[in-house]
C-alpha cells in the first residue's frame, strides 16, 4: 500500500481562510448597499473597493506562495483554482454594488433581498469549511449546503426576473435592474464552483 506524505504548510490554509474573512466583509457590504435607500452608498462603495482591493491582495499572496514552494499541500492546479474561484465571488459582489452606485436605482425590488441573503450565508458557510481543508474531514455538508443555497437562489433569481417583466417596472429601470440580478446570481454561482472544487480536492486526496 502506497502512502503520500506531505510536509504540512499551514501558510496556504491561513491565505485561504484569510481570503473566505474578505468574502463576509463583501457579503455584509453587498446587504448594507441594500437595506435602506438613505444608506451612503458611496461611502459603502469605496469600503466595497477597499475589500475588493484586500482580496486581490491575498489571492496574490497565494499565487506567489504556490511559485516559491517546492512542495505544497495539495495539486498546484487546485490551488490556482480555488484562490481563483474565491475572487471570483469577491469580483461579482464588487460588480453588483458598482452597477448600484453607477445606475443609482432608487428602489430596489424586494426579491433581491432573497439573493443577497443567499450571498450572506454562502459566505458565511465558505468561511467555516476553509479551516477544514487542512484535515480534510467533514467538508461533506458544505458542498451539498451550498448546492442547495445555489437552487434556492436560482429560483429567486428566474422570479425577480419575471417581476421586472411584469410591466411594472419602466424599461430603462429593467434593464438596470437585470444587470444588478445578474451579477449577485453570478456571484451565487462562484460559491457553487468553490464548492465543487472543494469536493474535487477532497476526492483526489481521499
Amino acid at each position: 500500500m502506497a502512502f503520500r506524505f506531505r510536509p504540512v504548510d499551514a501558510s496556504f490554509y491561513d491565505l485561504f481562510r484569510e481570503s473566505s474573512e474578505h468574502l463576509v466583509v463583501g457579503a455584509d457590504l453587498l446587504a448594507e448597499m441594500l437595506a435602506a435607500e438613505d444608506v451612503d452608498r458611496e461611502d459603502v462603495a469605496r469600503r466595497m473597493r477597499e475589500a475588493e482591493h484586500a482580496a486581490d491582495e491575498t489571492m496574490h499572496a497565494i499565487v506567489k506562495r504556490v511559485n516559491s514552494t517546492f512542495v505544497t499541500p495539495f495539486d498546484r492546479e487546485d490551488i490556482y483554482s480555488l484562490a481563483s474561484g474565491l475572487d471570483d465571488i469577491m469580483d461579482m459582489m464588487d460588480e453588483a454594488v458598482d452597477l448600484i452606485l453607477l445606475y443609482e436605482v432608487k428602489h430596489m425590488p424586494a426579491e433581491l433581498s432573497n439573493q443577497v441573503e443567499v450571498i450572506q450565508r454562502c459566505a458565511e458557510l465558505t468561511r467555516e469549511a476553509m479551516p477544514r481543508l487542512q484535515s480534510m474531514g467533514a467538508l461533506e455538508e458544505f458542498w451539498i449546503e451550498i448546492n442547495r443555497l445555489e437552487n434556492q437562489g436560482d429560483k429567486s433569481y428566474r422570479r425577480t426576473l419575471a417581476n421586472l417583466f411584469s410591466g411594472d417596472f419602466k424599461a430603462i429601470e429593467v434593464l438596470k435592474l437585470k444587470d444588478i440580478v445578474t451579477s449577485l446570481e453570478g456571484a451565487i454561482d462562484a460559491f457553487e464552483k468553490v464548492a465543487n472544487i472543494i469536493e474535487q480536492i477532497v476526492v483526489k486526496e481521499s
